[in-house]
């Protein structure tokens, strides 16, 4: 490691009235035209490189492979990337914590400093995905709902809350405060960060794919998976491919009627056809002074269902009147708009702009938008509302698939007679019996939530009601929401249809919708019924809103609110009445709905910087649950043997300083025998845990009642549950199963058939190593750390696989697991292999005799033997960017050099190995130096 090159270019920025705000790398003192030319979305890679340019982790040549990105982003060239901060929400900053408190103690056991362990750029952790509502319609229901996440979480919360007091650096906002993206927007977005009087971009990954709603305040941020969160955590550049950029041209204003959540599904259609997938999308043009922050948010955070990297928005003036609007101070944003524009970095509609070169190029005219929603089952499914009934009658005849329930045609008309709370009611195909306002994708937008109530004060003034079973709810981002929908005096329109307030977090949007009343879900279920639910939220795959909703449509909260009072999706707004008033008279949809003039009026009169800083002045201070939890002092954990949600992993167990060295794989069994496109997905635990899995019966015996399992994502801090959800998902195919579809697997020597959890265990407890067999693309899909914690816990020795998604390949060496490739035009099928074979992988005793990408032979028990191919990799930057815990190296502040521990370019990744891992690796060479 060298000094940054770039010093010369460190420059004073002024400020107006003398003295200087601090120092910045300076990218016009470079005198490199093909900057000027570059998308703002690039120069913030190129600003960080150059900042971070040590000749080791980032170096010159790629500074200039982001100089040149016109020529090097169509050759998807890697870059490394070091982001200003990581944002975590609470099921991925459990885990993340859990391993910082176990790097500790094994520290403190092998003699080392344990309170070198903290990270080294800022972390933000919002706790927001617990919030299940269980009771809705109720004045009472935000405490209730309260209440009854306390109780699941306490031992998640007291984890987190000790951890924020143990770790530097880490800011923990309790639960209850709001939804991470829109607290993430509304206040612990910098924009500009300065640290030490050195001035930089904001920038931030985080570990929920919506992370990208911070690129509507011109913060570049995007999601991604828990290993490299945690790197980025720990000082350790990403290394990612230099993406094209998709220059979207707004031109034009929004209709009168029309609101920021058609336009964001009109856009999600657009970019969808397009392609966008690994790429940046940036937004310019003259249209964009008539988008408020807020709406340029909306969109932002809609980037994964269209699926680019980022939807960018350059700071210009919207921005910053949104920064003050916010609570940011007056000397804040003068620092912000001082720099952005010395660096280039700022638009300014008022002056000629320098045409940019981008990738390829979309526009759209605001006016052509029209209203519409999305559904039934996916986001990008945009059906404008003048098309609404005739579509939805095509989804009832169409075979099932997207567009489609394949209901018949004599059973499309059925009315299904039911009681609610002994009242008579009826249900038919296409009735919504879930309307939620929800999800920090239109809950951060005052226009679309006052719009909202708007509806409802003009519904009920009209004497509409909304059917008693269908279950309503909002659920604001922030308690922003509750504090201008108070002052407007519009909260109790809300309440009287139902839409009372029933937390601060995401609910309905991730599945967190709660029950809905028994004797709906009887007639839906006993009757086939295609119900509905319609939601403000940013997806709507099937089963992922509730199980028996199998049409989910989003829509903006207003048309949330007016399909509520209609009570079904089966509707034509412009020719039938919403309902009778109470004069007996039919109300149309025209007659609640409010002009943009009439929103646009109490926005401005409601929406105050004085909330943003009461709200957020309070979140630093707690809510009363959470400062009432206990939690013990000190900075090494107290581990609880009886916890299960925290529980401490085994990676360090009878850890000694020497290493165990490099070993192959001696008469193995085959766990599992995998086609192609095995994802994360099947691989780590997600979703619910089924009353019948291994993870299910370790909860039961130890007193956990079912109605109280949660799910994995809440239960990520205990290895052993994790553990025993790892290859559980019930879409897993294995060949060993001849076609059944489960998470099955046959122990060999007896063929007893197993979950793979018990087989696993076995396996381990007849002294057995494991090996899987799979076909194409191992891995592929989102990068999830327990994708390879999990199956080095079930004890997986290797993977022979076709090919490897990069980043699951690296972290299964970082956990230890031997990643090989069987050769081109080679796989199981073609080599005769059935997976009952034994296997052995013989390896060089000595680390160094080994070769990243040599060839290895493996043999079987029945005298078949093979070639393939050895994957550990050979590039030093994309082994450590994306293994986390290498990071630690940093954590000392010293360099690795060539001559220093076993770390070079061409054997870091046979030096985890070496160690049985990256963990084990990192530790011993911090006990080291």
């Amino acid at each position: 490691a060298t000094a940054n090159p770039f010093q010369k270019i460190l420059t004073a920025l002024e400020k107006p009235d003398g003295g200087e705000f601090g120092k910045y790398y300076s990218l016009p003192a470079l005198n490199d035209p093909r900057i000027d030319k570059l998308p703002f979305s690039i120069k913030i890679l190129l600003e960080s490189a150059i900042r971070n340019c040590d000749e080791f982790q980032v170096k010159s040549k790629d500074v200039e492979k982001i100089i040149d990105w016109e020529n090097t982003s169509p050759k998807q060239v890697e870059i490394p990337f070091k982001p200003a901060r990581v944002l975590l929400q609470d099921f991925t900053g459990v885990p993340a914590v859990v391993d910082l408190a176990c790097m500790r103690d094994a520290m403190n056991n092998l003699k080392g400093d344990s309170n070198k362990i903290n990270p080294l750029v800022p972390v933000d952790l919002v706790i927001d995905h617990s919030v299940q509502v269980d009771v809705a319609r109720s004045v009472n229901a935000v405490q209730a709902n309260m209440e009854l996440e306390f109780q699941r979480n306490k031992e998640r919360f007291g984890f987190l809350k000790w951890g924020s007091n143990a770790f530097h650096n880490m800011l923990v906002v309790p639960p209850g405060s709001g939804i991470v993206h829109q607290v993430n927007l509304e206040y612990l977005g910098r924009v500009v960060f300065n640290t030490d009087g050195l001035l930089y971009p904001d920038s931030v990954v985080g570990t929920d794919s919506h992370t990208t709603m911070i690129d509507g305040l011109g913060v570049a941020g995007w999601g991604v998976g828990g290993i490299e969160a945690e790197a980025t955590m720990l000082g350790q550049p990403m290394s990612m491919v230099l993406p094209g950029v998709v220059g979207f041209k707004l031109l034009g204003k929004l209709r009168d009627g029309v609101t920021a959540t058609d336009l964001v599904l009109t856009v999600t259609q657009m970019l969808r056809k397009h392609g966008v997938v690994g790429k940046f999308v940036e937004f310019y043009g003259e249209g964009m002074s008539e988008l408020s922050l807020a709406d340029r948010a909306t969109i932002a955070n809609m980037s994964p269902e269209y699926g680019a990297t980022m939807g960018f928005f350059p700071v210009d003036r919207v921005t910053l009147q949104y920064l003050k609007l916010t609570g940011r101070s007056d000397d804040k944003v003068a620092l912000i708009e001082s720099y952005l524009r010395a660096n280039r970095m700022f638009v300014d509609y008022n002056e000629p702009q320098v045409e940019r070169m981008y990738s390829s190029y979309l526009e759209l005219n605001l006016n052509e938008v029209e209203p519409c929603i999305s559904g039934p089952k996916r986001p990008h499914d945009r059906v404008t509302l003048k098309e609404m009934k005739v579509d939805w009658h095509a989804c009832l005849d169409n075979r099932v698939g997207f567009k489609g329930f394949a209901v018949p045609k004599e059973s499309q008309n059925k009315v299904v007679e039911f009681t609610f709370h002994g009242t008579p009611a009826q249900l038919r195909h296409g009735d919504v019996v879930i309307a939620a306002i929800t999800s920090c994708t239109n809950t951060s937008n005052p226009s679309v939530m006052l719009g909202a109530a708007l509806v409802a004060k003009k519904a009920c003034e009209l004497g509409l009601e909304v059917k008693p079973w269908i279950k309503t709810s909002l659920a604001p981002g922030s308690g922003v929401v509750t504090k201008y929908l108070q002052k407007s005096g519009l909260q109790q329109y809300l309440n009287q249809l139902g839409f009372h307030i029933v937390g601060y977090g995401c609910t309905t949007c991730i599945g967190n919708s709660g029950d809905i009343d028994d004797a709906v879900a009887s007639a839906i279920t006993e009757n086939d019924i295609v119900a509905a639910a319609v939601l403000s939220g940013n997806r709507n795959f099937e089963g992922r809103v509730h199980p028996l909703t199998r049409a989910n449509y989003l829509a903006s909260p207003p048309l949330v609110v007016a399909y509520a009072l209609a009570g079904t999706v089966d509707i034509d707004f412009e020719t039938e009445p919403i309902g009778l008033g109470k004069d007996g008279k039919k109300i149309f949809f025209r007659d609640i709905w409010p002009s943009n003039e009439e929103v646009a009026e109490v926005v401005q009169s409601n929406v105050l910087p004085h909330m943003f800083m009461a709200t957020y002045e309070a979140i630093t201070k707690g809510n009363p649950m959470w400062n009432q939890l206990s939690v013990p002092d000190g900075t090494l954990y107290a581990w609880d043997p009886k916890s299960t949600y925290i529980h401490e992993p085994p990676y360090f167990k009878d850890m000694t300083m020497s290493p165990p060295g490099a070993h192959g794989v001696k008469n193995a069994y085959c766990l599992l025998n995998f086609g192609d496109s095995i994802t994360t997905d099947h691989i780590s635990p997600a979703g619910s845990i089924h009353k019948d899995s291994p993870a299910a019966k370790y909860l039961l015996e130890r007193g956990v009642d079912r109605r109280d399992f949660n799910s994995y994502g809440s239960r990520r801090g205990n290895d052993e549950i994790m553990a025993r959800g790892t290859f559980a998902n019930i879409r897993l195919v294995n060949k060993f199963l001849k076609g059944e579809v489960g998470p099955k697997t046959i122990h060999i020597p007896t063929g007893e058939k197993l979950s793979v959890f018990d087989a696993a265990v076995r396996y381990k407890s007849e002294g057995h190593a494991t090996i899987i067999l799979a076909g194409a693309e191992y891995g592929s899909g989102s990068s999830r750390d327990w994708a390879a914690k999990g199956p080095m816990l079930l004890g997986v020795k290797a993977v022979i696989a076709k090919s490897f998604e990069r980043i699951h390949r690296s972290n299964l060496v970082g956990m230890g697991i031997i990643p090989l490739c069987f050769k081109t035009g080679e796989d199981a099928d073609t080599l005769g292999l059935t997976g009952e074979e034994r296997y052995t992988i013989d390896l060089p005793s000595s680390v160094g005799e080994i070769k990243p990408g040599q060839d290895v032979t493996v043999v079987t028990d029945n005298g078949k033997s093979f070639v393939c191919t050895l994957r550990f990799d050979t590039e030093v930057m994309d082994c450590i960017m994306l293994c986390f815990f290498c990071i630690f190296i940093s954590l000392v502040k010293f360099r690795l050099l060539q001559n220093s521990l076993v770390f070079s370019s061409l054997q870091v990744e046979l030096a985890y190995f070496d160690h049985g891992g990256i963990l084990q690796y990192v530790i011993r060479n911090l006990i080291k130096s």
